[in-house]
């Protein structure tokens, strides 16, 4: 199906949906006083009668722009009554606890709260996260699912977004500034994410056009706030994987809360299902903790830690990879030698405070130190045959290598160090006046760099030494004739850098929330200042200063369909952090400039009912015009930059996402995603650059058993077309560039509720200590397809081609997961 087919079928969808619009409902989960559903309940509204189901579930249809009694009844309650005013096409959740002591009357007052909605952020829920499968589980699997995020590599937490990398991303926990690892070359060295998902209570994610609070970062904003607990508790989580056990503590006073977190991460059943047979001992393990004081009603204040260390050993042994076609099948035979020793251990800790002097005027006070020591050591010596596969059905070597037509050898070594220190200040300003928001904040930031870089590669073909192709060396044409030249590396990077980053930087920003004639409107404003200075070392660069206005502004008619349309944009500068300081040789380029990218978003939301249940369409037309563009290639998740400002280009696309209640109770989605983004680099023409995803389809979907409601699935399904890669590094993408093939991948999840006493009814065991016990099965790369993140080019002396062998990403595999909570 061409692209306009599939454009013209989504457009298609979005103007033949307004038509299933209903009337206002309501909806919730009715619980008894320990918490336990409650099945059988009876609702009224105005005539209209209803059920809940055995997950204290119920949906009733209620009369728009009147007040309306809710009425809740059940043989063995008392009787509970409301009452609500909802508007045209509403879907409004309320959700009860009844009790068997005494009734209960109350007026439910709704009000329209379209703040996240306005601003273009999506919000997804802890919940979802932590239950959806996934070879990384967590935030950034879901986000994978979403329109405009784009990742090829299921063992990595990284995405890029809209035509960015990822270093265009910007990530807080409870407004504080995350970083990650500088060194990061695979997805399997990664190990854990920043984000313990067993600490989440809010997830909002914005792919564009963000408000000038939000730092500076080109494509996307995911905000993260952690769980302030109520009273003690407790999970646990143990799988193939790992594991994973958190603790919720509160002072009797209630004036001390802490929610800490441990987590252990073992990669090897995933690792160990690709071609290359290793000696695989990684040990990926973090703790984490926050602490909230509330000092009194206006002042509180709050610490958030973590310690991680990532230790990955990796000692390759065997590789077979067989490839081509039918006709002229292909294999490569790998044998290794040496070991790769990796080891991250990263220490942040951040104080924050926050004082609400009056209902309208509250300050903020942040510092945080992020600390990083990283070790990546490695010799690994291969030793490679290329050779043609018998493809006889009927041979005795059937399936064997019959002929060889290239050996080789190939030695790579590695000696990287760096040691990070990064300390900010802030201080945050929040004034509410009438109608208006006022939001401003200062910042500086001190990023202190030691790094050493030393790597080589040495390739062989036939017994002799290949040189590198883009150095003017006399030609080798081993081993048909003599070569007197130089031995030189294939690849060479030796640097030493000690610098120093000082920046200042700040916002302000104005918000207003008023009505044109009967149609709501929301308008924000506001600007960024960013002004940095890289020294140290023998490098001395000049300060540079940048200014980035931004603006939204959001429409909800007063028409019978509940729609919103929303445009926002600005001109966005990412200044250089050290890794985009760092050139292909390692030399820090201190006066490189900040990229600039000027971004235009048209959005629509719609909330429409279709089998009686809740949707949403969400539709986003964007641009992006990039200047000052610091060019780089992408070697499976490694960035290497240019280090030069010497490109322009542009990114536009449409995102569409439908999301609701297709199975009853559940949310479920799904996405589609059109991307073309190019770059022309010193007016040489504009070819595609290294993330142009151009089209991606996600899916996540949630079920039940309707006979056996503790028996639920999850669904997690990803389809993007190749992007620009698997070329050589050293090649020129002016002269040669290359697609992978399409990335296919699909998670299931099974699990069943082994045990609930929610109740509180106590038990004659030891099993009575648990609030909840499950069981679940999960298959990764359910249909075991062959995803390929980069190639290794292997030369045929004979012909002097080189072939591209696919480096593969995981099979399919199993694994079983047990969750408790206390």
């Amino acid at each position: 199906m061409s692209v306009n087919k599939i454009i013209f079928v989504f457009i298609a969808l979005w103007i033949s949906l307004p038509s299933f619009a209903q009337s206002a409902r309501l909806k919730g989960v009715i619980l008894d006083k320990y918490n336990q559903p409650i099945e059988n309940v009876n609702i009224t509204a105005a005539g209209n009668r209803t059920q809940s189901n055995e997950n204290g579930f119920y949906l009733v249809s209620v009369p728009v722009n009147q007040k309306v009694a809710i009425v809740f009844t059940h043989v063995s309650l008392k009787k509970a009554t409301v009452f609500l005013t909802l508007k045209i096409d509403e879907d409004y959740e309320f959700n009860l606890v009844m009790n068997d002591q005494e009734e209960q009357m109350g007026e439910i007052i709704v009000t329209t709260n379209n703040k996240k909605q306005v601003q273009g952020i999506t919000t997804i829920e802890p919940e979802v996260i932590r239950k959806i499968p996934g070879a990384n589980a967590g935030i950034e699997n879901i986000l994978k699912t979403l329109p405009g995020v784009n990742s090829n590599n299921e063992l990595s937490t990284q995405y890029a977004v809209r035509g960015g990398n990822y270093d265009e991303n910007l990530v807080y926990v409870n407004e504080i500034e995350i970083y990650r690892p500088f060194l990061i070359r695979s997805g399997q060295q990664e190990g854990l994410s920043f984000t313990n998902t067993d600490l989440v209570q809010n997830v909002e994610f914005s792919a564009g056009g963000f408000q000038a609070k939000f730092g500076d970062k080109l494509s996307s904003v995911l905000d993260i706030t952690y769980r302030k607990p109520t009273q003690f508790g407790a999970t646990l989580e143990a799988s193939f994987l790992g594991g994973s056990l958190s603790v919720d503590a509160v002072s009797k006073n209630k004036k001390w809360t802490a929610i800490t977190g441990v987590r252990y991460r073992n990669n090897s059943l995933l690792v160990n299902s690709q071609d290359t047979q290793t000696n695989f001992t990684p040990a990926f393990v973090d703790v984490q903790t926050n602490v909230i004081y509330q000092a009194s009603p206006k002042w509180q204040w709050s610490f958030l830690g973590n310690i991680s260390q990532n230790k990955y050993q990796y000692q390759p042994l065997t590789r077979e990879t067989k490839f081509g076609t039918l006709d002229n099948p292909l294999a490569l035979t790998v044998y290794y030698e040496g070991l790769e020793k990796d080891k991250y251990d990263t220490y942040f800790g951040a104080f924050k405070t926050t004082w609400k002097a009056t209902d309208a005027f509250t300050l903020k006070f942040i510092g945080s130190v992020f600390h990083t020591l990283e070790q990546e050591h490695f010799d690994i010596f291969a030793q490679y045959r290329l050779g043609e596969v018998d493809s006889n059905i009927g041979s005795e070597t059937y399936g064997d290598v019959a002929f060889t037509r290239g050996i080789g050898t190939q030695l790579n070594h590695a000696r990287n160090d760096l040691d990070a220190l990064i300390i900010n200040t802030e201080i945050k300003g929040f004034h509410d006046w009438r109608k208006n928001q006022l939001e401003w904040g200062v910042k500086y930031t001190r990023e202190s760099i030691r790094d050493r870089v030393v790597e080589w590669e040495v390739i062989d073909s036939a017994g002799f030494s290949i040189n590198p192709p883009i150095i003017n060396l006399p030609k080798n044409d081993q081993p048909y004739s003599p070569y007197a030249g130089p031995l030189v590396p294939y690849q060479n990077v030796r640097a030493i850098n000690f610098n120093m980053i000082n920046r200042f930087s700040g916002y302000g920003q104005w918000s207003r929330k008023d009505k044109i004639g009967s149609s709501e409107v929301w308008y924000n404003a506001g600007v960024r200042i960013h002004n940095w200075e890289v020294t140290g070392g023998d490098v001395n660069g000049s300060a540079q200063t940048t200014f980035s206005p931004r603006a939204q502004f959001a429409i909800k008619p007063d028409w019978e369909k509940d729609m919103v349309f929303r445009v926002s944009g600005g001109l966005y500068h990412q200044p250089p952090f050290y890794r985009e300081l760092r050139d292909a040789d390692g030399v820090v380029q201190p006066n490189v400039k900040a990229q600039q990218s000027v971004h235009f978003v048209l959005s629509n939301d719609y909330s429409f009912k279709m089998w009686e249940r809740p949707f949403k369409l969400v539709s986003e037309l964007y641009y992006k015009r990039l200047t000052d563009v610091n060019t780089y290639t992408i070697d499976n998740v490694r960035i290497r930059y240019s280090a030069s400002n010497v490109a322009k280009g542009y990114a536009q696309g449409l995102d569409l996402r439908l999301n609701g209640e297709f199975v009853p109770g559940t949310e479920s989605w799904f996405s589609f995603g059109y991307l073309k983004t190019e770059e022309n680099s010193e007016n040489k023409g504009y070819i595609a650059r290294p993330t142009d995803q151009r089209l991606k389809f996600g899916l996540l979907f949630q079920d039940y058993m309707p006979n056996i409601p503790s028996v639920k699935i999850y669904l997690n399904l990803v389809y993007n077309t190749g992007l620009p890669g698997g070329s050589p590094s050293y090649a020129d993408p002016y002269l040669y560039q290359s697609r992978l093939n399409d990335y296919r991948r699909v998670d299931v999840g099974f699990s069943k509720v082994l045990l609930d006493n929610t109740k509180g009814e106590p038990k004659a065991n030891w099993l009575g200590n648990f609030k909840e016990l499950a069981i679940g099965l999960e298959i990764f790369n359910l249909f075991n397809n062959q995803n390929a993140i980069t190639n290794t080019w292997v030369r045929d002396v004979y012909s002097k081609n080189e072939y591209a062998i696919p480096n593969y990403m995981t099979t399919r595999v199993f694994n079983v997961k047990l969750s408790a909570r206390l």
